[in-house]
């Protein structure tokens, strides 16, 4: 099963909205995947900064750690979001905050880029997104995702999306036949992954491809001769994000388009209350085409 919900926004206005929008999207597709939810908002970059998106026990005192990270009067803007801490960090230090957060065994960075923050959790979609504070979240675009776990335990580690890459993120609905060779060849390449999901070996192939200078265009494509099995993608970047069918797609998918937006969805049903849907251009995506969307 599971659901995949995207929004990618022209329209500057609707900025302020884009949380209790997508909100909407993901908590549709509840019956999909009921056992664990994540989603992946861009929001606003702050010039020469690095947003890390960490992940701890709950009811965990972040206020400790921020105590400890703001020696000599570092200045560090945070937001505690349930389970998850957001810090920004000057690019300079990053490496030196890893450091210290690294050192905290109850802590773990699970996100990083200029523009991406990231949560998932256990539990149902609608009610994970309200922990969260999804609706309350501005940003220009972003991807979503409900587990219904039929191969693995349900567990926070399992949920998408899945994120190797600065400002990089996958989710996935579908099943990979190779993910375990190529995870050992991409660990070769220097890349490292944190579970045996092949959603995350998928995103690791993405981040990879961009890294050695691929376009997300390009790295899609690539995608249908270097993944095997059956899968729908929707994948973010810094500046948008891009939608991949397997060549059989077996998986259901649909897209909308207005003026004023692009989204995504496993069923229209995730799509019906967005601004201007009566007006839409509605299309099935088709098996083995790249589709993106981006900011310049």
């Amino acid at each position: 099963m599971c659901g995949i919900v995207g929004l990618f926004l022209k329209d500057h206005t609707l900025e302020s909205q884009f949380g209790s929008l997508l909100a909407g999207m993901l908590g549709t597709m509840c019956d999909r995947g009921p056992d664990s939810a994540g989603f992946a908002v861009y929001g606003t970059a702050a010039s020469g900064s690095i947003k890390l998106t960490v992940r701890g026990p709950r009811d965990y005192d972040y206020e400790a750690v921020i105590r400890r990270l703001r020696e000599n009067g570092r200045s560090l803007p945070y937001v505690v979001r349930d389970t998850h801490l957001v810090l920004t960090v000057p690019e300079t230090e990053e490496t030196a905050v890893r450091a210290k957060i690294a050192a905290i065994p109850e802590l773990t960075v699970v996100g990083s880029g200029r523009r991406m923050e990231i949560f998932k959790d256990v539990g149902r979609p609608d009610r994970v997104a309200a922990r969260f504070g999804l609706d309350t979240m501005a940003g220009t675009h972003g991807i979503g995702h409900t587990r219904m776990a039929t191969e693995s335990a349900v567990t926070t580690d399992g949920a998408h999306p899945f994120t190797t890459g600065a400002d990089q993120c996958l989710v996935h609905n579908g099943s990979l036949s190779n993910h375990n060779a190529l995870r050992r060849q991409l660990i070769r390449e220097g890349l490292s992954f944190q579970t045996e999901n092949d959603t995350e070996v998928a995103a690791g192939y993405m981040s990879w491809r961009m890294r050695e200078g691929d376009s997300l265009k390009q790295t899609l494509n690539s995608s249908l001769t270097a993944l095997d099995g059956f899968y729908t993608f929707v994948v973010g970047t810094e500046f948008g994000f891009g939608v991949l069918r397997d060549p059989i797609a077996c998986k259901p998918a649909v897209m909308a388009e207005t003026d004023r937006w692009v989204a995504f969805g496993t069923e229209y049903r995730a799509l019906v209350d967005l601004p201007g849907i009566d007006t839409a251009t509605v299309w099935e995506p088709v098996p083995a085409k790249a589709y993106l969307w981006e900011r310049p």
